[in-house]
């Protein structure tokens, strides 16, 4: 039996806590906030889509950064296994459109509570309103883990001794869960090579003034396609396209597929990124000026934006004319019958074609997951433990692993907490 702390009660910390104390381990969780799993709360917009149950190697396509690293995590703890130990402690569960998987109350705070009872059944303290300002190690005969320093809830330094530190602090995404990006400093301060944290899965600005008129308005069936800051005219270099939902707001775009474009983009250089949206990805060039011809031809004496609102949301429809008037001035005022066939063909290349200018992120305020972390290749992916200090593991949102939305983060935190809580033993 070790002395095992674990540093975070978030979504890894905790899996990694349970597989440790069901190991016959005994552990203490230090956690900074006053409760566990802060971020798990609002994950899902607070129903918690805790994974998502496709095929193995569809899974392993979802992850942006370092999949291979993953590998032994996700095989020896898979989608099936996280579903059966919520099952398994009286947290039912239930699967929707896209494989995303979630309680069956739809409160994420279900999910919390099934690994509190679990923790509380092993005997596992949580010092709650403890912040940790050292892990402790030694050089004998080689440098292993021996404890750690923290502050307590009324601000006294204290020891805690330990065999083994398994360190979840996550990221550096939504700081008003309590997230700083400590474990960077811990990892630094042990010698340990970081990757910059960046904000992922987080919403875009543009620089367009019409996108922020549509606020509010949510396209489904679109693709969504980024393209290469650097880019020369005629040879543009896609960086991400994908088909789904996107919503515009206030300051830009938002949404699924563009929290997954998020995951390519670096604005570190004040970088601008080309954007488009094909408004029909279903009908190619050809088909969607067919169709416009024959709306054209049903409502000859219409103005366009009567002929976009069969097309597209009546006040995209606004936006879109307004655009295409900015290339045809003269057919501001005149009736569709007016318009010619190039004229057509360049209204059917906006629909395909709606352009955007990408300036930036809203950064860690709004990001899902950080992008960066622990490089993994000081990581032994068999047991999450660094190969240069016994006894410390680390996992989850701290590793320089992340993936797209649609609950790959979160089976990754169970994954790699499990493997890190059973090669404690």
């Amino acid at each position: 039996m070790k002395q095992v702390v674990v540093i975070g009660a978030g979504a890894a910390g905790l899996m990694a806590a349970c597989a440790a104390a069901e190991n016959g381990h005994t552990v203490t969780i230090l956690e900074q906030n006053e409760k566990a799993g802060k971020k798990i709360y609002i994950t899902g917009k607070g129903r918690c889509n805790f994974t998502n149950t496709c095929d193995l190697p569809v899974f392993f396509d979802h992850v942006v950064t370092n999949p291979r690293f993953l590998y032994s995590a996700l095989y020896a703890f898979d989608q099936q296994d996280a579903m059966r130990f919520f099952e398994d402690h009286g947290c039912p569960v239930k699967v929707e459109r896209g494989d995303r998987a979630f309680p069956v109350s739809d409160h994420a705070s279900d999910i919390t509570a099934t690994f509190l009872r679990v923790l509380k059944q092993y005997g596992v303290k949580i010092l709650y309103h403890t912040k940790v300002t050292k892990i402790l190690t030694e050089d004998t005969p080689e440098r292993r883990i021996t404890g750690v320093e923290y502050l307590s809830q009324n601000g006294k330094k204290e020891t805690l001794s330990a065999d083994a530190v398994i360190l979840c602090t996550g990221g550096a995404s939504y700081p008003s869960t309590g997230a700083d990006g400590s474990g960077y400093r811990f990892g630094e301060a042990l010698g340990l090579k970081v990757q910059e944290g960046k904000p992922s899965l987080v919403p875009l600005v543009t620089g367009e003034a019409w996108t922020k008129k549509l606020q509010g308005l949510a396209l489904k069936n679109v693709t969504f396609t980024v393209f290469a800051p650097d880019h020369k005219p005629g040879k543009r270099k896609k960086v991400f396209s994908e088909f789904g939902e996107m919503l515009f707001t206030h300051f830009g775009v938002s949404g699924p597929i563009v929290l997954s474009a998020s995951c390519h983009l670096d604005f570190d250089n004040k970088e601008v990124y080309p954007a488009e949206i094909d408004l029909k990805p279903a009908l190619d060039h050809e088909t969607l000026l067919n169709r416009l011809l024959r709306e054209c031809e049903s409502a000859p004496d219409k103005h366009l934006a009567s002929i976009l609102r069969k097309l597209a949301p009546s006040s995209l429809a606004e936006e879109i004319a307004a655009l295409y008037f900015e290339m045809h001035p003269d057919k501001r005022e005149k009736p569709v019958r007016t318009f010619v066939k190039k004229e057509r063909e360049d209204l059917t290349t906006l629909l395909k074609h709606l352009p955007l200018t990408i300036t930036g992120s809203r950064g860690f305020g709004e990001a899902i997951i950080t992008r960066g972390g622990i490089d993994v290749r000081q990581i032994n992916p068999s047991t999450m433990e660094v190969k240069t200090i016994r006894g410390l593991y680390i996992a989850g949102e701290l590793l320089d692993v992340d993936a797209y939305t649609g609950g790959f983060n979160l089976q990754i935190a169970w994954s790699t907490g499990h493997l890190a809580g059973t090669s404690v033993s």
